[in-house]
């Protein structure tokens, strides 16, 4: 097994196996993975910061089994923590991706994926952002997805709301409305997001549907409102997905959205490691108003 010293922000971190496959299919080992995150850490890092990570990890590969950690090594000293409830009257001492090193120290855990509540570690009943969570069903696709987000905007429009999207990463989209207010608990967000994505359904019932079962999504996009929670988490803007390939899940802007639905090629909505660090470099962080954006919900 290679070791490697890495030496970051005067800390030393140990890395190993950097010459394993983690996307066999692709030749994508862990050295690229962390060069990968080591590329996209100034625009990751903003969405991570203060809040209770849940690390996706595959330590055999994206195509093996994998497993969900919540709690923080108790032996890492060096690593910023949060208490945060878990379950019925319980709490977790989770790990915050504040920096870099924490970052890349993850990553050696073969974290492929990064996932994040819609709320700040200090104040975890609180949400920053409402969240719609495109999913298509059997005989639907992205492109379905995109013709949703784009009904999704133009409400949001006419609500006087800014929206952003980005791709999942695998099938679907995701829609955010930040909020950034500290105003509005999770029961406020999913009455809101439920309303919304009912309203979709009764203007759109051949698109859209709002019932989670299988046999309800057939050849629709499920309207997920129910993300709203604060015990459920969404993949972070610029994390990887696990699969055949390393796609991201990458911001993109609602006219680029528009403009390559209509090409009518699903694979346009797809974004690999090495594309997205381009755009980053070209665009900056498409999702940066998450981060600050204060906005009002309207009553429905």
């Amino acid at each position: 097994m290679s070791k490697y010293t890495l030496k970051i922000n005067n800390r030393e971190l140990a890395v190993s196996n950097l010459e394993k496959e983690l996307y066999p299919a692709y030749g994508f080992t862990k050295g690229r993975l962390l060069e990968y995150y080591g590329a996209i850490a100034p625009y990751i890092l903003p969405h991570l910061k203060g809040r209770a990570i849940t690390l996706k990890r595959y330590p055999n590969g994206a195509n093996r089994e994998y497993f969900f950690e919540k709690r923080c090594p108790p032996h890492l000293d060096w690593v910023e923590t949060a208490d945060v409830p878990y379950g019925k009257k319980k709490q977790l001492t989770a790990c915050m991706v504040n920096n870099l090193e924490t970052l890349i120290w993850v990553e050696n855990l073969a974290s492929l994926e990064l996932h994040v509540p819609l709320a700040r570690a200090h104040a975890p009943e609180t949400a920053d952002a409402v969240v719609f969570d495109l999913d298509p069903g059997e005989n639907a696709d992205v492109l379905d997805c995109a013709k949703t987000a784009i009904i999704l905007r133009e409400m949001f429009l006419k609500l006087k709301l800014y929206s952003c999207v980005k791709t999942s990463g695998k099938k679907g989209l995701h829609v955010f409305v930040p909020l950034n207010s500290n105003r509005y608990g999770f029961k406020e967000t999913k009455q809101f997001s439920r309303a919304v994505a009912q309203i979709v359904h009764k203007n759109h019932p051949d698109l859209v549907t709002t019932k989670m079962a299988k046999e309800s999504r057939i050849g629709k996009v499920f309207i997920n409102w129910s993300q709203n929670d604060a015990s459920k988490t969404m993949v972070s803007a610029y994390s990887l997905r696990a699969g055949e390939k390393p796609f991201v899940s990458c911001p993109l802007t609602f006219q680029e959205l528009e403009s390559r639905a209509l090409e009518n090629k699903p694979e346009r909505l797809q974004f690999k490691h090495d594309e997205t660090v381009l755009r980053v470099k070209k665009l900056g962080d498409l999702f940066k108003e998450m981060l600050d954006k204060k906005q009002s919900l309207p009553y429905l």
